[in-house]
């Protein structure tokens, strides 16, 4: 981002079907946002005519561009990304908005390997209709490990009161016991201490761990993987200098607010994690990729198809969610700053002031 004054935020449109479109379109109604930040959507100009029609809303900036030199700061630049004509539906995504969808997702990644965008953040997809010979991924999380590079990743939900990582992300019930390992919990800690410590700023991050089974096991009595696969990794860890604690039950865990003793929580399983994440907090939270090279985040919701253009979506998440991809990337330019080696500094201010 050297030489630039503000952030360029690349946006993927998601599944035009679903809210996407609606809360990006409510989110930069508020012309502000342009002071402090240049936003890319990918996509096509028609569906913000649609929706912007959809919503009665008459005055709404966005222009087309196709060169990122000549980016407007006062608008809402849209990238396009396909040309055809599409009918959009509100509510009723199919194959064509999922290929769309992913469409836009390819054209962002590109965007953002080539340092045309500095950080993206992703809209709502449609799994069912996104998944294809081209997409043979269960979401964003692996779709993006695979396109931007990364032998691990942890989807990391963040708010400003709880933040909650998973070992395991869109898996079956039935198949998360034996997709739990030593190895892959151990993993998933050290990238939660990674990236509390560079991208969130804090310095000894303690770190919760909760059990899998109910009352994280009795011991053995209902469940042995407390202590043969999580007990061995927290120890594990702890050998290796991460603060980390458990295996705690995820009920008294969070009802007695135990979470708040801790700059974050490893959830097993998909819902163990979310249920009390949103239940926390509910529209201000997001979803983080820690483990990337890149910045990428997303609201803490889904396409909604059953409010879709009906003027009844919330853009507080997603404005949330721009915000927070913009304060990561700015803690990381912080804190490599100050780790960086004082030769190579030196060198390469000296090439840039000529």
């Amino acid at each position: 981002m050297s030489g630039r004054e503000r952030l360029r935020v690349g946006i993927s449109l998601g599944d035009i079907a679903g809210i996407g479109p609606e809360v990006i379109i409510k989110t930069f109604l508020d012309e502000r946002m342009f002071k402090l930040m240049i936003p890319v959507v990918f996509g096509n100009s028609r569906v913000f005519s649609f929706y912007k029609k959809q919503l009665n809303i008459e005055k709404f900036q966005y222009s087309s561009v196709r060169n990122f030199q000549q980016l407007s700061h006062n608008s809402l630049n849209i990238f396009p990304v396909w040309e055809d004509e599409v009918i959009i539906t509100p509510g009723k995504p199919d194959a064509t908005t999922g290929n769309l969808a992913l469409k836009s997702l390819a054209a962002a990644c590109d965007a953002l390997k080539n340092g045309d965008i500095d950080v993206l953040v992703t809209a709502p997809i449609n799994k069912k209709h996104i998944h294809s010979e081209a997409f043979p991924f269960s979401g964003h999380t692996s779709y993006l490990m695979h396109e931007l590079g990364g032998e691990e990743v942890l989807m990391f939900m963040v708010s400003d009161n709880i933040r909650v990582g998973l070992v395991t992300e869109h898996l079956p019930i039935k198949d998360v016991s034996s997709a739990i390992s030593k190895e892959q919990i151990l993993d998933k800690l050290k990238l939660m201490q990674q990236s509390l410590i560079r991208d969130f700023g804090i310095d000894k991050p303690k770190i919760a761990v909760l059990g899998l089974n109910p009352h994280a096991g009795d011991e053995g009595l209902i469940g042995e993987e407390e202590q043969q696969v999580i007990l061995p990794a927290i120890r594990q860890a702890m050998q290796e200098g991460i603060l980390c604690f458990g295996p705690y039950p995820a009920d008294g865990f969070f009802g007695k607010g135990h979470h708040e003793g801790f700059d974050a929580v490893l959830a097993m399983f998909h819902d163990q994690g979310l249920i009390p994440f949103k239940s926390l907090s509910i529209d201000t939270g997001t979803n983080f990729t820690a483990g990337l090279k890149y910045v990428r985040t997303s609201p803490d919701h889904g396409t909604a198809e059953d409010i879709a253009g009906k003027d009844l979506a919330d853009p507080e998440s997603f404005r949330v969610a721009i915000f927070k991809s913009m304060d990561i990337f700015n803690a990381r330019l912080e804190y490599d700053e100050r780790n960086a080696n004082p030769v190579e500094k030196r060198a390469k201010l000296k090439d840039e002031d000529r």
